[in-house]
């Protein structure tokens, strides 16, 4: 009997461990991991330089606190500022915790405006975590349910739809900040329009809001740049990072730059594991890796790669609705749930997710090769067709 806590309904299986793009269950079988772990195994399982710095920052030191300075979270920090454009950096351990660090600093940035209720905008079908402000302004009754009274603050709206943005900056007065997804995740790969994106920018500037964008499942090079908003050529004000950022080891961050630098004082926020050496250098290695295997022009080619497999596979296919994706973001939208395919690909040694009911949502590590590529096509295509056919 187990005494885990019953808030995942978990598959029946168990791994033992990995290889790249592969697991290995308790019982030898082998699996293709195009889930990577929900977008976080970016150099897939047990690469050779992960495990080297690992082991090498595990026998020298884990953690210390952030009472004291940190030289791998300087570094990266430093890092990090140089790929995004951005100034500060506040390390914390997940997604909801680099988001609530978000929603924080929008609010100081209100009130350091003299507005007493600061409002947040947010989008329909958006996810931004589980804990209370963020479940607030995740766009999904799901995740809500049960857990009222939500935290109150934050305004809703369509995706992808700037008028309705526009609408309400006419009528809220204490708005301060436009929270989204570049690509939202969870929501069902739902890929906002470079051009509304651009929108929000010079909306952002025109009000003096901040723009938010939350890169939790898109960013670290999955979409083929570093973070999925650069695919529009606008900077962000505040940006959060986790999942992908530390390749399993859990890290996240929030950085801030433009109008929102220098809004966090000492006192404001912070963490206990934050930023720990042993995490910073999981992130310093992830990015070092994207870096010199040129993972990001990978992540695009292979992505690609993948959509047209699947469109050549499926085409013409009744009750596909959609395939579609950036980089190695990719989600095949069927007419109807199709959860079960879960379990279908699990018994076919394949590892696949199923989002907004009816999005097949695969998220592969960036090392994926060009013949796992085909090996994903050609073993899930079967499985998708003879489900629509029952």
């Amino acid at each position: 009997m187990s005494h885990m806590m019953d808030t995942y309904n978990r598959l029946p299986v168990a791994f033992s461990h990995g290889e790249g793009a592969w697991l290995f269950d308790t019982e030898g079988k082998r699996y293709l991991d195009a889930l990577a772990g929900i977008a976080v195994n970016t150099l897939g399982h047990a690469h050779p330089r992960m495990v080297q710095a690992l082991s090498h920052q595990a026998g020298r030191l884990i953690h210390t606190s952030n009472l004291y300075r940190v030289p791998q979270q300087e570094a990266l920090s430093d890092k990090l500022a140089e790929i995004s454009g951005l100034d500060e950096v506040f390390f914390c351990n997940s997604g909801c915790e680099a988001n609530e660090a978000a929603i924080k600093l929008a609010r100081l940035y209100g009130h350091g405006r003299a507005i007493d209720l600061p409002a947040i905008v947010v989008m329909e079908k958006a996810f931004h975590g589980r804990t209370l402000a963020t479940l607030s302004a995740t766009g999904s009754r799901k995740v809500q349910a049960g857990f009222e009274p939500l935290v109150r603050g934050f305004a809703r709206v369509p995706y992808n739809d700037i008028a309705a943005v526009e609408q309400l900056a006419a009528h809220n007065k204490n708005v301060v900040a436009v929270m989204l997804e570049s690509i939202q995740g969870e929501g069902g790969i739902n890929i906002a329009d470079h051009d509304y994106l651009r929108a929000l920018r010079r909306l952002c500037d025109e009000r003096d809001w901040l723009l938010i964008l939350d890169a939790v499942q898109c960013g670290m090079g999955r979409t083929g740049k570093w973070f999925g908003h650069l695919h529009a050529g606008i900077q962000v004000d505040v940006l959060t990072l986790a999942k992908g950022l530390g390749s399993g080891v859990p890290i996240g961050a929030c950085l801030a730059g433009g109008r929102a630098a220098g809004t966090f004082k000492p006192g404001n926020h912070g963490s206990t594991f934050g930023g720990n050496p042993f995490a910073c250098t999981a992130g310093l290695t992830t990015i070092r890796a994207i870096e010199d295997d040129d993972l990001m022009n990978h992540a695009a080619r292979t992505g690609e790669a993948i959509r047209k497999g699947f469109r050549e596979s499926l085409g013409g296919t009744a009750g596909v609705a959609d395939i579609r994706g950036v980089g190695l973001m990719i989600g095949i939208e069927l007419d109807r749930p199709c959860g079960d395919l879960v379990r279908h690909a699990l018994e076919a040694g394949l590892l696949i997710n199923v989002t907004n009911d009816k999005v097949i949502r695969l998220l592969p590590p960036l090392i994926f090769s060009d013949q796992q590529v085909r090996l994903l096509v050609d073993g899930l295509t079967p499985l998708i067709v003879r489900f629509l056919a029952a």
